[in-house]
C-alpha cells in the first residue's frame, strides 16, 4: 500500500507518524491551494500557551491556484519571527542546537514558492529522523487514487481533535506550565527526543 498525502509546513506529530506507516510515499503537487490548513503553518508549545506560526503568500491565502503556483510573501520578516519563536522555546529542548543551524539554513534560504520550501523540510525532518521512504511526487490531480494508494490529503488540519489513543508521548519543554500538549509541529518532537523521535512515531504506528 502507497500513501498520498499532502504537504505541511513543518506538519504535526501525527502527520508524521502517518508517514511512517508507509514505505511509499507520493506526494500531492496538483491540488488547488487550501486555506486553513497546515500547508503554510504549524503550531509550537511555548510558555504561555500555544504560538501559531504562519508564512504569509503573495495574493493572500484566499487566492484559488494550484498549491505549485502560491508564492511566498517577505514584506514582512516572518523567518526573523518564526527563528525567534524558536529560539525563545527550545533553547531548554536536550537537542535544540543540534539541529538549529541546518534548519534555519533551509527557513532563510527565500525559496520563491511555499511547496518548494515544505519539500525542503520534509526532507529535512526525514533526513534528521533517518526515515528509509521511497517519495515521488504526483503528475496530475486525482480526485479518485488508485486502488494501491491510501489517501492521506487533508487528513491533518489545525482544530482536528487527535484521540488520546493516537497521541504521541513525550517529555516537553514546557509541559510543568501548561501541560502536555498533543500533535504539535514535528519540530517539538524532534528537538525534545532528538534521535529516539523515530522510535516513538513507529512505536505508536500501529494505533493510529
Amino acid at each position: 500500500m502507497k500513501l498520498s498525502i499532502d504537504y505541511q509546513y513543518f506538519g504535526t506529530v501525527n502527520y508524521y507518524k502517518m508517514l511512517f506507516k508507509f514505505k511509499y510515499i507520493e506526494f500531492e503537487e496538483y491540488e488547488h491551494y487550501q486555506k486553513g490548513s497546515f500547508r503554510n503553518r504549524t503550531i509550537i508549545p511555548g510558555a504561555n500557551g500555544l504560538i501559531p506560526l504562519s508564512v504569509p503568500l503573495q495574493n493572500g491565502r484566499d487566492q484559488r491556484a494550484l498549491f505549485k503556483n502560491i508564492k511566498i510573501a517577505y514584506k514582512e520578516n516572518w523567518v526573523l519571527q518564526h527563528t525567534r519563536a524558536l529560539d525563545a522555546c527550545y533553547m531548554r529542548a536536550p537537542f535544540y542546537e543540534f539541529y538549529r543551524d541546518s534548519l534555519f539554513a533551509i527557513l532563510t534560504s527565500q525559496e520563491e514558492f511555499l511547496m518548494d520550501l515544505d519539500r525542503k523540510l520534509i526532507q529535512w525532518v526525514l533526513k534528521m529522523m533517518k526515515a528509509n521512504l521511497t517519495i515521488t511526487f504526483s503528475t496530475s490531480y486525482q480526485e479518485e487514487l488508485a486502488i494501491e494508494f491510501q489517501d492521506g490529503r487533508n487528513r491533518f488540519l489545525p482544530n482536528h481533535a487527535i484521540a488520546v489513543e493516537d497521541q504521541v508521548n513525550y517529555r516537553q519543554v514546557f509541559e510543568d506550565r501548561i501541560g502536555f500538549q498533543p500533535n504539535m509541529s514535528i519540530l517539538d518532537l524532534l528537538f525534545c527526543n532528538g534521535p529516539a523521535a523515530t522510535g516513538l512515531l513507529k512505536d505508536s504506528s500501529s494505533r493510529f
